[in-house]
């Protein structure tokens, strides 16, 4: 399995979006997926055309259950036309009020969602964080394998990123296996503007070793989550088949670099018997 949660504190940069591009990219490739909608509106859940969810992902993280993701999935109401519908363990409105009840365990309530994964038999999972540092982000970041940094090319960009990626690196001295990695980040809704390109090239000049294929502002993803349908179906819509591509090239990159170090792991394990 492989685990990838998309981050940022700041709200408004397209987390959301980001998550169901590749999850209909992921879709279109045949990859079983599930998405975790660990924000509190729900987007990425409404995305996925679930608007009354049967269960949701607060069961798993107001008591600590044991492979316990599996039992509050449900498939999405994505057309089958568009490839191998996604599952979503979805947000309700009561997320909203779980953090506080998550911050009075005396034990510390970081790793229940990372419980839940266990026996987890999705190829990816995609978890879709709130644009916070608070014990939601913190339970994705103690869950999954890769973080994947969604940023916008505006003013306080670079900053929020540092933010971002201090609070990832703090995770990993706590977590016995040093993960999350950082996958990178992803400029996300770069336009042609000139303001764009200037604070595009501010975050290629502070993150150079962390830079991402970018993904264009572009009408056509935004009307793919209004209609709650993926990317790759909205058929000769303009621009959809340009942000599709760009969904699978990015895909593509995640999934190659966490199969890529996961045999490096396995290979430096065989050579301690050598």
């Amino acid at each position: 399995m492989v685990s990838i949660a998309i981050v940022n504190q700041k709200g408004g940069v397209g987390k959301t979006s980001v998550t169901l591009g590749l999850a209909s990219s992921a879709a279109r490739r045949g990859l079983e997926t599930l998405i975790v909608d660990l924000d509190p509106q729900g987007n990425a859940t409404t995305g996925l055309g679930v608007f009354e969810p049967l269960k949701g992902v607060i069961n798993v993280l107001e008591e600590e259950t044991v492979g316990g993701i599996s039992e509050v999935s449900e498939k999405a109401k994505w057309p089958s036309s568009c490839g191998q519908i996604p599952y979503v363990a979805a947000s309700t409105p009561n997320l909203s009020v779980c953090e506080p009840r998550l911050a009075t365990d005396p034990l510390g309530a970081q790793n229940r969602l990372s419980l839940s994964f266990e026996s987890a038999n999705w190829p990816l999972v995609i978890v879709d964080c709130p644009p916070s540092l608070g014990l939601l982000t913190i339970n994705a970041l103690f869950a999954v394998d890769l973080t994947l940094v969604v940023t916008e090319p505006g003013a306080w960009s670079v900053d929020g990123v540092a933010r971002m990626i201090q609070t990832i690196e703090k995770v990993k001295t706590r977590r016995v296996d040093s993960k999350p990695e950082i996958a990178g980040i992803a400029v996300n809704r770069l336009g042609r503007t000139r303001d764009d390109s200037y604070w595009n090239a501010k975050l290629e000049e502070a993150y150079s070793s962390y830079q991402l294929p970018k993904v264009h502002l572009r009408t056509a993803v935004a009307e793919a989550s209004a209609q709650s349908l993926p990317i790759h179906g909205l058929g000769n819509r303009s621009g959809a088949a340009e942000a599709a591509a760009e969904f699978d090239q990015l895909l593509t990159l995640l999934l190659e670099d966490e199969y890529s170090e996961s045999n490096s792991d396995e290979e430096e394990h065989s050579d301690g018997y050598l």
